[in-house]
């Protein structure tokens, strides 16, 4: 059974960092793509950043570049994405999911998704 467990989350002031952490289990996702989504109240999920998890290529959306780094374990079977100059706006729910093909940036090519965990940044 493919799991996907987001943990990190948390309350945090504007300015401030988190890490969030993606342990995958269940298969083996070397061929995989991981990426990190994320859903605020009232809007639609939106692309945050991705890693090839064979070649650990990485994907940003502008909104967090610079900011953000996504990385992978491979022995842990786990993916990182850390947050750093973290803004209001970032406040959202954060998906981990796995993607065996397809642009890295569209959630309909993403075949698993774990539950996410609740990033809230304070101003």
């Amino acid at each position: 059974q493919v799991q996907l467990v987001e943990s990190g989350g948390g309350l945090v002031q504007a300015g401030g960092s988190l890490r969030l952490s993606c342990a995958a289990s269940g298969r083996t996702f070397s061929s995989y793509t991981m990426g990190w989504f994320r859903q605020a109240p009232g809007r639609e999920r939106e692309f945050v950043a991705a890693i090839s998890w064979t070649s650990g290529r990485t994907y940003y959306a502008d909104s967090v570049k610079g900011r953000f780094t996504i990385s992978r374990d491979n022995a842990k079977n786990t993916v990182y994405l850390q947050m750093n100059s973290l803004k209001p706006e970032d406040t959202a729910v954060y998906y981990c999911a796995a993607a065996l093909r397809g642009p890295p940036a569209i959630a309909t090519m993403y075949n698993y998704w774990g539950h996410g965990t609740q990033v809230t940044v304070s101003s």
